[in-house]
């Protein structure tokens, strides 16, 4: 019989998984698993370390129940294997950015693990920057500080709200950078506001910022913010809302398999993983293709933005 391990953030999204834990192994038995559950621990990598041991004993399915930073551990410690099992996702945190990318139901833990009775499954691209991966997005400078500078407490208060207000405190104050940045067909070297690369249509819960995103192609989005002036950081964000930015003067929007980049004066430049501080430049960031099997809700999936045709799991 297959097995599935279900790894939880027993404090994400107030609790809720925990509520439910036995009616979702009830859920995963149904699909075919004999399935045990695994709750994380305040140790640092809690959910890379069980995620790691539980795919070399042999698991054929995880389950990554908790938020974007959860999910991020999990695959951080599946993806350097030869040998990886499937992945399923259960969201419980703020934005769920990942779930949102795939359909999964972001406010119901129980029908988000109903979704690997409808039987599907994408093989997803994943990122690696240097010795780390992540599975939505990378971004260095001053606006991309937000998502890891919101306390958690917050953020399970507040939900998406944090974000703004953070946002509005943070744009008086943005600190140009001075970056070189090499990217598949060309390069950019000069002060800019932020830089990021993204893997799916939905980052900080917009689904606008990457309109024509594929999840599959092995291709990152990159966008660079050449300016750091507050008008024109303003405008470029007002066009973000209506996703008619691609074309702005002020940014460059590429698609790269492969970008590095690095501070032309020494100067820290933080590197945003999926949420969470991931390192300092200089970084190399790499497209690993269809690299993780991962259950997601492909019937209601624009075709769009998947390349390979989804798979079928088979019958329990």
């Amino acid at each position: 019989m297959k097995r599935a391990r279900i790894i939880y953030n027993p404090t994400s999204g107030r609790e809720a998984i925990r509520r439910d834990l036995v009616d979702i192994l009830d859920v995963y038995e149904e699909a075919g698993y004999e399935t045990s559950a695994f709750a994380t621990t305040p140790e640092p990598n809690s959910a890379m370390t069980e995620a790691k041991r539980a795919a070399e004993a042999g698991f054929d399915l995880l389950v990554a129940a908790g938020g974007d930073g959860t999910i991020n551990e999990v695959v951080n410690g599946i993806a350097p294997l030869d040998k990886r099992p499937m992945l399923a996702i259960i969201p419980a945190g703020t934005t769920n950015d990942y779930a949102r990318a795939l359909s999964i139901p972001r406010e119901d833990p129980l029908a988000a693990a109903k979704v690997i009775l409808k039987g599907k499954a994408a093989k997803m691209d994943i990122g690696q920057a240097n010795n780390s991966y992540f599975i939505n997005i990378a971004a260095g400078g001053s606006l991309s500080e937000l998502t890891y500078s919101v306390p958690s407490k917050l953020k399970s208060m507040y939900g998406y709200l944090a974000y703004v207000v953070k946002g509005a405190e943070m744009l008086t104050s943005i600190k140009p950078m001075d970056i070189h940045v090499k990217y598949d067909d060309g390069e950019f070297n000069g002060k800019s506001a932020m830089f990021f690369l993204a893997l799916t249509n939905s980052v900080g819960g917009f689904e606008q910022i990457v309109p024509d995103a594929k999840l599959d192609d092995g291709k990152f989005t990159l966008l660079i913010v050449k300016t750091t002036k507050f008008a024109e950081i303003l405008n470029l964000i007002t066009e973000v809302l209506k996703g008619k930015h691609v074309n702005n003067p002020n940014l460059i929007y590429v698609k790269s398999e492969k970008v590095e980049v690095s501070s032309t004066k020494n100067d820290k430049i933080m590197i945003n993983l999926d949420g969470e501080y991931g390192g300092d430049a200089p970084v190399t960031f790499i497209n690993h293709k269809q690299h993780i099997k991962i259950v997601a809700n492909v019937d209601d999936i624009s075709p769009d933005t998947l390349v390979a045709a989804p798979i079928k799991l088979l019958e329990k």
